[in-house]
């Protein structure tokens, strides 16, 4: 299935990914061909739902503070960070028109 250059500037600007590229546009080939599988499904006589928790009742707790002063301890999980900031992964841009 084709992706107009339409398609693919809106779904650059929702995504803030760049798809102009072989890989990009290898990747978003292969993410519709997984989502159309989902048209296989027959979903007659479901009744679509708001969540999939919609039939829980959900609880709120506090919102206490039981830690903190920890920058240093969760910036060892980056891949890669610049000063006190995680580096976002590759393929995310940003498109300003």
């Amino acid at each position: 299935q084709k992706v107009t250059v339409e398609v693919l500037d809106h779904l650059e600007h929702l995504a803030l990914v760049d798809f102009r590229d072989a890989e990009g546009v290898e990747r978003l080939q292969k993410a519709i061909q997984f989502a159309d599988q989902l048209h296989e499904v027959n979903t007659n006589g479901v009744e679509p739902m708001d969540s999939v928790l919609e039939d829980r009742c959900l609880y709120l707790r506090e919102d206490d503070v039981t830690e903190g002063n920890c920058m240093n301890e969760l910036l060892k999980n980056a891949r890669e960070k610049v000063e006190e900031y995680f580096v976002a992964p590759p393929g995310i841009v940003l498109l300003i028109k």
